[in-house]
């Protein structure tokens, strides 16, 4: 069998993705399930970073179209991911693996603050890093954080778990017959408005050539088969 396709990969999570099948906050169930995922990679000798949304606890983008100001409803969101990083990392941990959460807002109480060479360092030596907090600049959603945490960990790729198994035409939730792309270009998803990421994400991960793999994150196995090379969801690249 061969070995993995990906030496050190970035793993994009919604806040969404923790609820399961509840209207709102962290399923552990569904933590345990993802920590699980990991940990198939981890034993593989891949190097495996998280960023995670905070969606599940609080939407700034929704708090300010309801009058909020803006900065003040988006550190309230990077509050929320902090929240959803300390629960996956327990999840992690009670699978037995060594994890860091790094915050790009500081409370050393909870987490470390992110130093790119340390969350390096990190990596190295086996940990898996969550990325905590965004980029900690308002205005910049967790789908840019990722992109910009994938560079300065120099990932092989984006691993964007979703719900759905891959980008189509249209979403296949209200339009059944929307057709699935197993292949994609950045300039394509950017031209067709296709809500993969957001756009300074996507024009961040095509200026410097990082692919991205949107792929069902509930199926079992699915992290596995995609880091094995096999054709499991889309892949957005040049």
């Amino acid at each position: 069998m061969s070995g993995p396709a990906y030496q050190r990969v970035l793993l994009k999570l919604s806040g969404e993705a923790l609820m399961g099948e509840q209207q709102f906050g962290i399923d552990p169930g569904v933590t345990t399930r993802i920590a699980k995922d990991i940990q198939e990679i981890q034993n593989l000798g891949v190097q495996t970073a998280v960023v995670i949304g905070g969606g599940n606890l609080f939407r700034g983008l929704a708090a300010s179209a309801k009058g909020m100001d803006r900065a003040t409803a988006d550190y309230m969101g990077m509050l929320a991911t902090v929240i959803n990083a300390l629960a996956l990392q327990d999840a992690l941990e009670h699978q037995g693996m060594a994890s860091r959460v790094a915050s790009a807002i500081e409370m050393r109480a909870v987490a470390e603050p992110f130093i790119r060479r340390r969350a390096v360092r990190h990596l190295e030596k086996g940990r898996v890093v969550v990325f905590a907090a965004g980029t900690g600049n308002p205005y910049f959603t967790t789908d840019t954080a990722a992109a910009l945490r994938a560079m300065e960990m120099k990932a092989d790729v984006i691993l964007k778990g979703t719900k759905v198994d891959g980008i189509y035409t249209a979403d296949p939730m209200t339009h059944p017959e929307a057709t699935k792309y197993d292949d994609i270009s950045y300039l394509k998803v950017l031209e067709r408005g296709l809500k993969v990421m957001d756009a300074t994400a996507i024009s961040l991960c095509m200026d410097n050539k990082l692919p991205i793999v949107v792929f069902n994150l509930r199926t079992a196995g699915n992290l596995r088969r995609v880091i094995m090379g096999e054709p499991v969801g889309t892949t957005v690249r040049a």
